[in-house]
C-alpha cells in the first residue's frame, strides 16, 4: 500500500511503501510505530501510528472490565464466611457439646485457627463424656492413634464402642477392625463380622467388602450367629442415631495392633 504523505529521511524519495515487522524490532515500535520503507534507496525507518495506542487502550479497557467482572461474580459466588473462632469456642467453654465437637474437628483440620492435636483431642473428649456419638468416635480414633493424647488401645476401643452400640456406622466399622486385628480388645472376627455387618447396612462400602472378606474365615454357624444378633440389635438403633453426622472425611479405617 503506497503512503503519499510519507518521505525517506535518508534520501527524500516519496516513494513509500510499508515495511514488514520483526521479531528485533522491540515492544514501543511494534505497539505504537508502523515500519515503512523507500521504493528507491530500501532505508527502512518508522512512523507513529495513532491507530495502535488507541486498539491497545481498548484492548485493556476490555481486560480490565472483564477481570472487574469476574472478580465481582466471584465475590458474589462466595458462600458466607465461616463463623469466627471466637463464637463456637465461647459455646464450648459454657459446656455446649455441639459445639466443642465442631471446634475439637477445628483443631484437627487446622480449619481457621492453627492445628493442634492436643487442643482437638481436649474438646473431643469433653463432648464425648456429654455422651455425643460423633465425638466419642473422634475421641477414640484420637486414643487409637496417639494424636494429641497418650495411645491407649483399650480406652479406644471402649470409646469408638459406645457410638457403635448406638449405631453411628463409622464407629461400627472402626470397632469391625478393632476386633479384626484384635486391637485394644481380644481378636475375635466373628464379632469382627458383625460390626461390619452392621456398618454395611448403613451404607459404608468398606465395610461391606471387610465382611465379605471374613466369610471363608468363620464356620457356617458363627455367620448366621453373628447375622442373627445383627438382625436382633438393628431395631434398636434409632434413625436419627444412625444417620447422625456419617461423615467420610473423619472415617478411619483401624490400623493392626503394632
Amino acid at each position: 500500500m503506497a503512503i503519499l504523505s510519507r518521505v525517506c529521511p535518508h534520501c527524500g524519495s516519496d516513494k513509500i511503501r510499508s515495511g514488514s515487522l520483526h521479531a528485533h524490532d522491540g515492544i514501543r515500535h511494534l505497539l505504537l510505530d508502523t515500519p515503512l520503507r523507500c521504493r528507491d534507496c530500501r532505508h527502512r525507518f518508522w512512523s507513529f501510528n495513532l491507530l495502535k495506542p488507541l486498539l491497545l487502550l481498548a484492548t485493556v479497557a476490555v481486560l480490565v472490565g472483564i477481570t472487574a467482572w469476574l472478580a465481582l461474580d466471584q465475590h458474589d459466588a462466595t458462600p458466607p464466611l465461616q463463623e469466627p473462632i471466637s463464637v463456637p469456642h465461647a459455646r464450648a467453654e459454657k459446656g455446649d457439646a455441639e459445639a466443642q465437637l465442631r471446634l475439637g474437628i477445628r483443631y484437627a483440620e487446622g480449619d481457621g485457627v492453627i492445628q493442634n492435636d492436643k487442643e482437638a483431642a481436649r474438646w473431643f473428649a469433653l463432648a464425648a463424656q456429654q455422651g455425643l456419638p460423633e465425638a466419642q468416635y473422634q475421641y477414640g480414633l484420637a486414643l487409637l492413634k496417639g494424636r494429641g493424647v497418650v495411645q491407649n488401645y483399650r480406652a479406644a476401643f471402649n470409646w469408638i464402642e459406645k457410638p457403635a452400640k448406638r449405631g453411628y456406622a463409622n464407629a461400627q466399622y472402626s470397632l469391625g477392625e478393632l476386633y479384626r486385628y484384635g486391637t485394644g480388645t481380644e481378636l475375635d472376627k466373628a464379632h469382627a463380622y458383625l460390626w461390619f455387618n452392621l456398618a454395611a447396612a448403613q451404607g459404608i462400602d468398606a465395610a461391606a467388602k471387610a465382611r465379605d472378606s471374613l466369610v471363608w474365615q468363620l464356620k457356617p454357624e458363627q455367620i448366621s450367629a453373628m447375622q442373627e444378633e445383627a438382625r436382633r440389635m438393628s431395631p434398636a438403633f434409632s434413625p436419627a442415631s444412625a444417620a447422625s453426622r456419617q461423615t467420610p472425611s473423619t472415617t478411619e479405617t483401624t490400623p493392626a495392633t503394632p
